[in-house]
């Protein structure tokens, strides 16, 4: 009887032994503390609102020429589609829709940064057991993972929110019909086109969210492990990057993943369109609407974009995207792990 408990306190003592260890190198189980939770939140909601506002409107003119009629070219590049908006609608113009993109992207980003930690904790913690290596660390691949997962989550939490501002963006001054605001567009799309209409285009969306926010965050971590760990032309200081070095790495990282997940962000927009009464004036300006907006799904949408229009369609906007993607990328990541520093809180994700 003795032994047995002799057994038992010894075994106590050595999983509480391993728990510190682990707590020591900040990797252990999700944890769901709520004022951890809450800084991490308001981390990834300020960077998300700071990022897109800088660059909303180069995403207002992205949208504009991924949706617009072939038959009726408006916008025909980044500068001269600018100088129209400017010309047409005004310095508001510039950022119509971004009081929606920011009621969709504050969420989004919260949820996206906060999933990415916890799943990369997670991930991180069930590898380790089951290699048996408490010194493993996140491989890119396992990165991309959770990632992906981040992606996911925060798309299907506030997609209804981005078909929406999608559909407040392309309409003009010169629109027949006029959504007021966030509020009012997702009541009327509720109402004329049923509960459904709010997530259209979502599949195409899940399917980009995964290579383009997983590529994100695996190609920034893995990046930034690499520099610190080679320390290379001098970028690294006491084991720490410098802002500029950050906003290089997160320049990288959005270039990658904002290539590869393109062509089904350009259906998504498209999808959103659909059914839409108003939509072809809408994306044409004017009121002389061409064929109606009809698509069967995600895959009779890329058919008929690249049948109509060539393949050069599934990359309409990307120029302006880019010049968008690769600095606001890089700010939504140094600006929050900004935040959190100020903050106080601790970022342990993979390092």
């Amino acid at each position: 009887m003795a032994s047995e408990d002799v057994k038992t306190s010894v075994s106590t003592i050595v999983k509480v032994a391993e728990e510190a260890k682990l707590a020591r190198e900040g990797v252990q189980a999700p944890s769901f503390a709520f004022l951890s939770i809450c800084k991490s939140l308001v981390a990834g909601g300020v960077a998300g609102g700071v990022s897109r506002t800088a660059v909303a409107p180069l995403e207002r003119l992205k949208i504009l020429l991924q949706v617009q009629n072939p038959h009726s070219i408006k916008y025909s590049g980044t500068v001269q589609g600018l100088k129209y908006i400017w010309r047409t609608e005004g310095f508001r113009g510039l950022f119509k829709g971004n009081g929606t993109n920011c009621a969709r992207i504050v969420p989004n980003s919260a949820v996206k940064f906060f999933s990415y930690e916890e799943a990369s904790k997670g991930i991180l913690w069930l590898y380790q057991q089951q290699t048996g290596n408490s010194d493993a660390q996140l491989t890119p691949l396992l990165r991309l993972g959770a990632g992906a997962c981040a992606g996911i989550i925060a798309m299907s939490a506030t997609y209804p929110m981005d078909m929406v501002r999608g559909r407040l963006t392309v309409q003009t001054e010169n629109s027949p019909y006029q959504y007021r605001g966030m509020f009012h567009a997702l009541s009327t799309v509720l109402r004329e086109e049923g509960p459904r209409a709010v997530y259209k285009g979502w599949l195409p969306s899940v399917i980009g969210v995964i290579p383009y926010v997983g590529l994100n965050f695996a190609v920034y971590e893995s990046l930034k492990d690499w520099l610190i760990k080679s320390k290379p032309f001098g970028l690294v200081q006491d084991s720490e990057l410098s802002v500029l070095t950050r906003l290089a790495c997160g320049a990288a990282a959005g270039t990658v993943g904002q290539t590869v997940a393109y062509p089904l962000d350009v259906i998504r927009r498209r999808m959103q369109m659909v059914g839409w009464k108003d939509a072809a004036s809408v994306v044409t300006g004017d009121g002389r609407s061409k064929a109606p907006l009809e698509y069967s799904g995600m895959v009779d949408a890329f058919r008929k974009t690249v049948r109509h229009e060539g393949f050069g369609a599934l990359y309409k906007g990307l120029v302006p995207n880019s010049v968008k993607v690769v600095p606001s990328i890089a700010i939504a990541f140094v600006t929050y792990e900004k935040v959190k520093d100020i903050l106080g809180v601790e970022i342990k994700i993979s390092d």
